[in-house]
């Protein structure tokens, strides 16, 4: 994979968690007690945290289609996991959420399958 699909690639995966960094806060920052029905959309559609986070994916689509037209889908998907990893840490972070052990162990073995999918295969 040339630098600059690795670099296209990785600004897929940091968009990712930023996407998810925004929803959480948009939802986080709605009035209790939760809106329901169609209040509940017209509320997180008002988010500008929301729609940022929606902005995200958008451009996270775009470069994503960029890296496949580049690369192999059996080595980028597996690659993709590494946002499970980035959404934790930045949980913890960025949120201040609290962390299991049992969770920090998952993402390590997350990031364990990701070296071993992309072993001999980044050239």
């Amino acid at each position: 994979m040339s630098a600059w699909v690795l670099g296209l690639f990785s600004t897929t995966v940091l968009l990712d968690v930023v996407g998810q960094l925004l929803f959480k806060i948009g939802l986080s920052r709605l009035p209790a007690p939760m809106p329901s029905g169609w209040r509940f959309f017209a509320a997180i559609g008002a988010s500008p945290a929301v729609i940022a986070g929606v902005a995200a994916y958008t451009v996270e689509a775009v470069l994503w289609l960029a890296v496949l037209q580049h690369a192999p889908l059996s080595l980028v998907f597996p690659l993709a996991s590494l946002s499970y990893c980035g959404v934790v840490l930045a949980g913890r972070l960025v949120l201040g959420e609290t962390v299991s052990r049992r969770r920090w162990l998952g993402a390590a073995v997350v990031t364990a399958g990701v070296a071993i999918v992309s072993w001999g295969g980044m050239s």
